[in-house]
């Protein structure tokens, strides 16, 4: 029989990986406000596993080492994160602060949210929004 998601982990955790995991817990508190929850270090003393949290969202990041290269490295996309916070202006104001390099300027969706689009150091692209209407007659 199944049992659901232990408790304070919700159904869906993103897992993104980083060449430099330890460096990007410290640039994702300070840009987005995540909060380190736990990390583990390898007999090299680098993070290999690590999960940041915001709000009841969980994300966890790792180093794989060998031969990975991020996003950035690889010149391309290789997923997004899209998380509401909310306030977007602040929370914008903050990452670009803290040096994200924008994508997307915030602006308001037909479909409602108000987002924006950073990319981080190593190339992961994170949206962030905050519901504005619910349709996109503006209601």
């Amino acid at each position: 029989m199944a049992t659901p998601p232990p408790l304070g982990y919700p159904r869906l955790s993103p897992y993104l990986n980083y060449e430099d995991t330890g460096a990007m817990l410290g640039w994702l508190a300070r840009a987005f406000g995540l909060v380190e929850r736990e990390s583990q270090r390898g007999p090299d003393g680098k993070v290999v596993h690590a999960e940041m949290q915001l709000e009841e969202a969980v994300v966890m990041m790792g180093s794989p080492g060998g031969d990975y290269q991020n996003p950035l490295r690889l010149g391309q996309v290789t997923q997004s994160l899209y998380i509401y916070v909310d306030d977007l202006d602040a929370h914008y104001q903050r990452a670009r602060a803290a040096g994200a390099e924008t994508i997307e300027e915030p602006a308001t969706q037909a479909y409602g949210d108000r987002r924006y689009g950073v990319r981080d150091p190593e190339g992961h692209h994170w949206y962030f929004a905050t519901r504005v209407h619910t349709d996109a007659s503006g209601e």
